[in-house]
């Protein structure tokens, strides 16, 4: 198993997942109490036209992409809040414009670029040092912004109303959380793919609410489900050669399982 930390690509993406799976677990952590799941579909799907954008302008994707997450984040948490339409359908109507314009701008592109499609499936093969240091500067701000709101965010999360009442910046705090979530999304994409990262988004939260209802049991659970499924899913990858990001997902379900029946057995 040590020849395969002898590759920079393998260093980079366990890195990579290391770095990324703390980031992912609290903000699963938050998604799941919330029941946003569908919103970290809807942000993690949108993201594809800010990196199509990226390419046909011969920008860096990463950041076309952050910008074009948060505004669609922002938007969806918006129009949920002040439209007619419900949350779910104004993600709808997001997630299919956000992937036409990607379509379009793919279009419009004089050349066709690979990269673009390791975005959407996750390639470990398209890793840089660079890569690490945007993941450890975002997820640090992640983290960091989310400890800081850590009681805030708790408290909309519990009772929405109670916070509203209570004088608390309740519009504030959805887009804050809606912000860190887009940006979650997009430090994640090389290494898991836009298809697949909005389950991270879930997984991690939905299995330690298992087996625990005491928030920092339940971080902690989420946490050493995501390293586990990172790690795992990384080194059986490389060697069933399979793809990196479909085999992290697949190991995180079963380990949801595993913990669904020990939630079973405990009650």
């Amino acid at each position: 198993m040590i020849e395969i930390f002898n590759l920079e690509f393998m260093r980079n993406a366990f890195m990579a997942g290391i770095m990324l799976s703390p980031v992912l677990a609290v903000v699963s952590f938050f998604v799941v109490l919330r029941r946003l799941s569908f919103v970290g579909v809807g942000v993690a799907h949108s993201a594809f036209g800010g990196i199509a954008l990226g390419f046909l302008l011969g920008i860096s994707p990463t950041l076309t992409a952050i910008v074009f997450a948060i505004a669609v984040s922002n938007a969806i948490g918006y129009i949920g809040r002040h439209g007619k339409l419900s949350a779910d359908t104004a993600i709808g109507i997001f997630f299919a414009f956000a992937m036409a314009l990607g379509v379009v701008f793919i279009g419009l592109s004089d050349q066709y670029n690979v990269d673009l499609f390791g975005y959407l499936f996750g390639n470990i093969l398209a890793i840089t040092s660079n890569d690490l240091i945007i993941i450890a500067l975002l997820g640090g701000f992640v983290l960091i912004s989310i400890f800081l709101l850590f009681k805030e965010l708790l408290f909309v999360s519990f009772d929405r109303e109670v916070a509203l009442v209570s004088g608390m910046p309740v519009a504030f705090l959805d887009h804050f959380f809606l912000t860190i979530l887009a940006v979650s999304v997009v430090i994640s994409m090389k290494i898991i793919g836009i298809i697949l990262v909005s389950a991270l988004l879930v997984i991690p939260g939905a299995a330690a609410s298992q087996i625990t209802d005491r928030y920092i049991p339940m971080i902690a659970i989420a946490i050493a489900v995501a390293l586990t499924s990172t790690a795992g899913g990384l080194l059986f990858s490389y060697y069933a050669d399979l793809a990196s990001g479909a085999t992290i997902v697949i190991l995180s379900t079963i380990i949801f399982f595993i913990l669904f029946i020990v939630g079973r057995f405990q009650r």
